[in-house]
């Protein structure tokens, strides 16, 4: 489906559920990913100009998130090191309906990002590296790796399992000090999930559709 910036996502009928917000897939992304998790950490105490910084996607999906980072990690020659988990890859059938390079152009990095192998760290660009892993997300036992976590699962009110202290007990796990995690979602319980687990966690404006979204801050 066309979202109200043009670009495309996917509808998902037996769950009235949709992979991006309606209002925009890219604006949405660049909003609540670039803006307020990588930019976020880049101009934090935390980035003291470090050789690498380290991203996980939750939720790697149609690729558009890490697609947007290879392109702002050419722009800011930020060598990036990026690992998307996804239990349930999208097909190609629906990866061809996509139309994110005819707003973002960079065709040859869009199509690197979705015919590389998974399970194998392949650079994309320049700046940029991708491990893509399938796996459910109780799975992730990574620790002390990741400086920034895009998260971005399918919401609570379809996928409640995805959001318990449990998952985001594992992503402060991954999560270097002074790391940010960041996602789309404003729900209470949500919120009370990431405080229990020890971030620090604080409402900010959300993407164009919503009030609020939540950053988690790991001291």
């Amino acid at each position: 489906m066309t979202t109200k910036d043009g670009s495309k996502t996917i509808h998902i009928p037996e769950w009235n559920e949709q992979y991006h917000s309606t209002h925009g897939a890219i604006q949405e992304a660049k909003h609540v990913y670039l803006k307020h998790g990588l930019a976020f950490f880049c101009a934090s105490e935390g980035y003291v100009k470090q050789s690498q910084i380290s991203v996980l996607e939750i939720g790697f999906g149609t690729g558009l998130n890490a697609f947007l980072t290879a392109i702002k990690a050419e722009e800011l020659n930020l060598n990036c090191s990026y690992i998307g988990v996804e239990g349930f890859p999208i097909s190609n059938e629906e990866l061809q309906a996509l139309n994110y390079t005819e707003t973002l152009e960079y065709e040859t990095v869009f199509q690197a990002i979705h015919t590389c192998k998974w399970e194998a760290e392949v650079k994309i660009s320049k700046n940029f590296k991708l491990t893509k892993q399938q796996k459910q997300f109780l799975d992730i036992k990574d620790e002390n790796q990741f400086d920034v976590i895009y998260f971005d699962a399918f919401g609570p009110r379809v996928q409640p399992e995805l959001w318990t202290e449990a998952i985001f007990k594992n992503m402060y796990k991954a999560m270097k000090p002074n790391g940010v995690l960041v996602t789309y979602c404003a729900q209470g319980h949500a919120r009370r999930a990431m405080i229990s687990v020890g971030f620090i966690v604080s409402k900010v404006e959300g993407p164009p559709g919503k009030r609020h979204m939540l950053r988690a801050v790991k001291e």
